[in-house]
């Protein structure tokens, strides 16, 4: 297989997060009942006319500006062509040769992968983005029951009139694993800005991947497949990693591939033939008639350039640069724009301890968060409060195993970490006074083990710290329990 040399070029459609339709004032939500958020300009009915969202128009340049794309001042909407039980109107309106934004440079981290999908050796990526331009989303089509038995489809036009920011690359990747990193890239940005909400469960991202592959050296691409139906990341990669296996085994068998839409099953874990697809399509575009060209000013573009907040990318840089972060920490941090946004906050209340903050929130208040399902601007400890919890523990007011017990109770009850540690009688004995004392009483009640550890067994050491924290009932700083110790055991 390395002879083999792998090409992709990924589209992905991301669902702009607009209250209302792109075209007319119907609703968005999602999970209303089936057809309940339809018009007769969603619905494609005779006489009803479009009207551009200029929400939509905002949300879509956010989107353009995150990803490196240049707005066009002039755009065109038109009307591409096809039949499709799920899209009323028997065309969809979407741009063609005039897209909202093209020619895009965006440079991604990515990183090779072992067997078990851990990252190592991330490094940076420029990935070539063809354009983004706007579209309506069309209907969904709902299928139930056994084929050729009690089979039963419906059709939900909710998302019909939906508007889509198609986001198209270049064939750039060259792995599975480059694409899914981009497309992670892409999820975050969009979530960053708040252009769209970016959840495949709920279908407000998906993705799609042309694979094929061809003998290294060979500048002819090989035979493209494209792949629907992608509803994660992981699927999306486990679904490229099986199309460029099974390209390479028929090639190498002599066999002939074709061009053809693939679905992945990922209960089989397998892609299998949806439709073969022709060279070209016929979609007739032209332009829509009932819309005028869209046309944004420089001002209206530097406005949302300013509007925007500090990007991931840049922010990871400077988390690494000003609390000397590692990357992958950097990268945890920035994952989600709430727990940068956290993180920061968090340092300032602790009085400037960078690296614990990242500890405690990375280790301990994302593994709770995680299990209560929810995010970082929706934490029960406000991010002053960790700081207070840091602070605490830099004090040498509680130890950093009481602190983990507090911070449990925190999240569970919302109170603050002073309170809790009031209440419990967490307060750390620091006085050398009160810790020789316990020490000396250790030591006097332990002669046996004193004399093994002057006899040169120094693993006692830890029983000696053991039975004075005991003994202190946990209260004693250990940091000073091992320095009074060491000075009294010679």
């Amino acid at each position: 297989m390395n002879d083999w040399e792998t090409i992709i070029g990924l589209e992905v459609h991301a669902q702009l997060s607009t209250e209302s339709k792109i075209f007319c004032g119907c609703s968005t939500r999602f999970g209303s009942e089936p057809n309940s958020n339809t018009c007769p300009v969603c619905l494609g009915l005779p006489g009803a006319l479009p009207v551009l969202n200029h929400r939509v128009v905002e949300l879509a340049a956010r989107a353009a500006l995150a990803l490196g794309l240049h707005v066009n001042e002039r755009s065109i909407f038109s009307r591409k062509n096809y039949f499709y039980p799920d899209l009323p109107k028997g065309y969809q309106i979407s741009q063609y040769d005039q897209p909202f934004s093209a020619n895009g440079t965006l440079e991604i981290m990515t990183a090779d992968r072992d067997e078990a999908g851990h990252a190592h050796d991330w490094k940076p990526m420029t990935i070539q983005i063809t354009r983004l331009h706007l579209e309506e989303d069309a209907g969904k089509n709902v299928h139930e029951g056994l084929p050729d038995v009690d089979r039963f489809s419906y059709i939900d036009l909710n998302r019909a009139g939906v508007p889509l920011a198609e986001i198209v690359t270049e064939p750039d990747f060259r792995t599975s694993w480059q694409a899914y990193d981009y497309v992670n890239h892409v999820r975050r940005a969009l979530q960053w800005v708040g252009a769209s909400d970016a959840d495949m469960e709920k279908g407000n991202l998906r993705c799609e991947a042309n694979v094929s592959v061809r003998l290294k050296g060979d500048p002819i691409f090989g035979t493209k497949v494209e792949l629907k139906n992608l509803n994660s990341v992981r699927f999306m990669q486990k679904a490229i990693e099986f199309e460029v296996e099974r390209h390479i085994k028929t090639l190498e068998a002599g066999g002939r591939l074709v061009q053809e839409t693939r679905l992945w099953d990922d209960h089989l874990n397998e892609t299998r033939p949806m439709r073969s697809k022709e060279e070209a399509h016929d979609y007739r575009y032209f332009p829509e008639p009932d819309l005028p060209p869209l046309v944004v000013t420089n001002k209206f573009v530097e406005d949302v350039r300013a509007s925007l907040p500090e990007l991931p990318g840049p922010r990871a840089k400077r988390f690494i640069e000003s609390y000397e972060l590692s990357f992958s920490d950097a990268s945890q941090l920035t994952a989600d724009r709430s727990l940068a946004d956290y993180y920061e906050s968090g340092v300032e209340a602790s009085g400037g301890n960078a690296r614990a903050t990242a500890n405690w929130i990375r280790s301990e208040l994302l593994r709770e968060l995680e299990h209560a399902g929810l995010t970082a601007d929706k934490s029960p400890i406000p991010p002053t409060e960790l700081g207070a919890l840091v602070r605490l523990v830099d004090e040498g007011t509680i130890s950093g195993k009481q602190a983990k017990d507090v911070l449990v109770e925190m999240f569970a009850t919302g109170k603050s970490a002073s309170a809790i540690v009031a209440e419990r009688g967490l307060v750390q004995v620091s006085d050398t006074g009160e810790i020789d004392r316990v020490i000396d009483e250790v030591i006097a009640a332990s002669p046996n083990q004193l004399e093994q550890y002057r006899s040169g067994k120094e693993t006692l050491f830890g029983f000696f710290v053991g039975q004075v924290m005991k003994a202190s009932k946990g209260k004693a700083n250990p940091k000073v329990v091992n320095e009074r110790l060491r000075e009294k055991l010679k």
